[in-house]
């Protein structure tokens, strides 16, 4: 780990996972320095009845991310009188909570949060520190040491499961409690510094997402040409335009069309490819997973929507759309754009993007947010003469794809700032490196 040093003496732990160790340092299993306390499984259980909004935390997976607790609108909470009534799975201060089921091995330590006690539910166990340091085992939790052991022993298929056996076998290498509390006072230190830098990294994403959108409304409502006269619109969200741009309605620029009602079998096999709002995260839609047969595509009475249609989610989150490279049929949370001559798909793609205001201001409510096929027709689109709206695209091409390479290098950087993260943790909770002349200056 470049600077720092190892140890003057190692031994041999005898167990596979940790190789050799500091000499005075202790080869044990978890189940020898903690206690393994599950929920109570039984008639007091909570059910979906005993959920409130507000008393003690009934934790789930949802409430740990990224190894610390989270509390949100989602989280759902206890009574008084129903958590005396169970007999364990109550947190105190310092006991580490371990997930078991799903995303296993996900951990977070029981500490400077906003409550005295929660329970912890089904998939999880908390894992209470008797004869090791609280802080120290949750840097162990956090290593790699830890990751590679749990993959090891989970068993389970449709789904990745652990036991509290399992969990009590795993190996860890043991300082003195003095040096768990060096290292710990290290590790608290360094991934502060890290995380502070990977947290400028992802403003720095978000600055780039928000120039990236930036730089599309502008172009596709100002034009490229800085110094051509402008007009008002008459359209809020659109604002001033270029005087010799048109404001038309999209029924007047493309022909709108509706899937079908019922849905087809699918297959992942042949046929016409199926989309869905899995597939729209992509711009352009080549491929889906599910594909519809002639035959079943005849049953169903399927409509086929041609290539180069601008296909859009009209349920929900609206402003997502994308462009189909092949023949497709599309879902009933999509509707599409098929384009006359006057507007490229690509265009009017990028029209639809910025107008989730309209959608939202015109969509109905009853149990889902949905857009007809009038509000569709009804969009309000700007129309650039054909020539100006091919420039504008490759304008936008060329500048997202900048974009994008910066926005790649900056994924990069925290990748590599995590993974550094992880194996300064690994090596220090292993003895690979000797951090204690470090914590002491």
């Amino acid at each position: 780990m470049g600077k720092y040093q190892g140890y003057e003496k190692y031994k041999d732990s005898g167990v596979e996972w940790l190789g050799d160790i500091p000499e005075h340092w202790e080869a044990k299993r978890l189940k020898q320095l903690t206690k393994l306390i599950d929920g109570d499984r039984g008639k007091n259980y909570p059910n979906e009845s005993d959920l409130e909004d507000d008393g003690i935390p009934f934790l789930s997976t949802d409430n740990i991310k990224s190894n610390i607790f989270v509390f949100s609108q989602r989280t759902k909470f206890i009574t008084v009188e129903k958590f005396e009534s169970l007999s364990r799975g109550k947190l105190v201060k310092n006991d580490l909570v371990v997930t078991m089921r799903g995303t296993i091995g996900q951990t977070a330590l029981f500490s400077n949060v906003p409550y005295e006690t929660a329970f912890i539910n089904a998939q999880m166990i908390i894992v209470r520190p008797t004869n090791i340091s609280a802080v120290f085992l949750k840097y162990i939790s956090m290593s790699a040491l830890w990751s590679k052991q749990l993959d090891f022993y989970s068993y389970g298929t449709a789904q990745q499961q652990l036991s509290g056996a399992i969990l009590g076998i795993l190996c860890l290498s043991l300082p003195p409690l003095d040096e768990q509390e060096s290292i710990a006072c290290f590790l608290d230190r360094k991934t502060s510094q890290i995380d502070t830098l990977i947290a400028k990294k992802a403003a720095l994403l978000e600055k780039l997402d928000e120039k990236r959108t930036a730089l599309i409304s502008h172009s596709v409502t100002k034009g490229l040409d800085p110094s051509v006269p402008m007009k008002d619109s008459g359209v809020e969200w659109l604002g001033d335009i270029p005087e010799h741009w048109i404001v038309s309605r999209a029924r007047f620029t493309a022909s709108i069309f509706v899937p079908q009602r019922n849905k087809p079998e699918l297959n992942c096999d042949e046929g016409l490819p199926w989309v869905t709002m899995d597939d729209m995260s992509k711009e352009r839609i080549k491929e889906t997973f599910f594909k519809v047969s002639d035959i079943a595509f005849k049953i169903a009475g399927s409509k086929m929507l041609k290539k180069n249609s601008v296909i859009a989610s009209c349920i929900g989150n609206f402003g997502i759309c994308a462009i189909n490279d092949v023949d497709v049929i599309i879902n009933q949370q999509l509707q599409a754009f098929i384009p006359f001559s006057t507007m490229i798909p690509e265009y009017l793609c990028e029209i639809v993007r910025i107008s989730n205001d309209y959608f939202k201001m015109i969509a109905t409510a009853a149990t889902v947010v949905y857009v007809n096929q009038a509000g569709f027709a009804n969009m309000p689109i700007l129309l650039p003469p054909r020539k100006e709206q091919e420039e504008i695209i490759d304008f936008i091409v060329l500048r997202k794809a900048r974009i994008d390479r910066q926005k790649a290098k900056v994924k990069e950087a925290i990748e590599l700032l995590k993974e550094y993260r992880t194996a300064l943790i690994t090596n220090a909770v292993t003895g690979k490196i000797d951090v204690r002349q470090v914590t002491r200056v």
